[in-house]
């Protein structure tokens, strides 16, 4: 399953409340030069979405990416 977490920036007030609530934390989220926290790696993300329920903004969208079928339509 592919993950993709969204975090509009204009919302964010970097609270921490995603970073502290997230299992993998370390792994997913970074803070950028502003102090507002995004996420640079999906790959550890298995779809809890606390972090999305957490935010007191409603900054961050979790979403599943469906992967790219490379054979579709061969065969």
């Amino acid at each position: 399953m592919a993950v993709e977490i969204i975090v509009d920036k204009e919302k964010c007030i970097g609270c921490g409340r995603c970073y502290d609530v997230c299992p993998k934390a370390p792994l997913i989220w970074k803070k950028d030069k502003d102090g507002k926290y995004y996420a640079y790696n999906f790959e550890y993300c298995h779809n809890c979405k606390f972090c999305a329920g957490r935010c007191p903004t409603k900054a961050i969208l979790v979403k599943v990416v469906k992967p790219k079928n490379k054979n579709k339509g061969k065969g």
